[in-house]
């Protein structure tokens, strides 16, 4: 069970469904502040500190969306969102993590699931040391928005790739130095801890994976620089 400490604020305009996640989240060991609509979720945000926000996206007032981008545009530190929608358009889905949603979880969906979900956002934070966002978060290139935390490649169909933990720390990497060149010797020790000729064989195998993943998108290119390592170009 999780401490009392973690505070969590739910936006959902259902009563019943309401009541019921609450009751659930209580009975979890969360305390949970229940906001019914866009504008009391950011008056109850601004006025009291939250480890977590589970947040509808169609509610009276002022939408989901538009809380998220407050939140992110406003907070000094960060706090997780995970979006509880019916909506199932996948461009729904890829608005919500471009604003910067860490999950999105589509209704129907068991409480064992969503349980399951917070536990693994709470777990990539610092809860109760100013919920600090860790180094690599969400990052744009040309069509696809690349998610570090959830190891995800969306494209502007919203069309989702995951990753394994090794394709997201190289392709983090890439990203981070794009149109630059990434000297090989320099990934291996990070990713991998050792240059040796075994574990440079692996990351060509990762670094071919992810060229296949952005192929539909010709303006960004995964190149090999002969001799010294990779480039990720991004035209747009």
């Amino acid at each position: 069970m999780k401490s009392p400490e973690t505070k969590v604020l739910m936006v959902e305009d259902d009563d019943s469904l309401g009541s019921i996640l609450r009751e659930y989240l209580n009975l979890k060991g969360y305390e949970v502040v229940h906001a019914k609509n866009g504008q009391e979720a950011l008056d109850k945000f601004w006025a009291e500190k939250f480890d977590l926000v589970l947040l509808d996206v169609m509610l009276p007032k002022l939408d989901g969306f538009n809380v998220a981008r407050d939140i992110r545009e406003k907070e000094e530190g960060y706090t997780p969102i995970i979006f509880l929608t019916a909506k199932t358009m996948q461009a729904d889905k890829l608005e919500g993590l471009k604003i910067g949603a860490d999950d999105y979880v589509t209704k129907p969906f068991s409480m064992e699931e969503l349980q399951l979900r917070v536990e693994a956002i709470m777990r990539r934070f610092r809860i109760g040391n100013g919920n600090q966002m860790p180094d690599m978060k969400i990052y744009k290139m040309g069509k696809y928005t690349f998610n570090r935390l959830l190891k995800t490649l969306v494209d502007d169909e919203g069309k989702e790739k995951g990753l394994t933990d090794k394709e997201a720390s190289l392709l983090e990497l890439l990203v981070m130095n794009r149109n630059e060149v990434l000297n090989r010797k320099d990934a291996l020790m990070k990713i991998w801890g050792d240059d040796d000729y075994f574990n440079g064989r692996s990351m060509d195998v990762y670094v071919t994976k992810l060229r296949k993943m952005l192929a539909d998108d010709k303006n960004v290119k995964l190149n090999n620089v002969h001799g010294v390592g990779y480039q990720l170009i991004v035209l747009s």
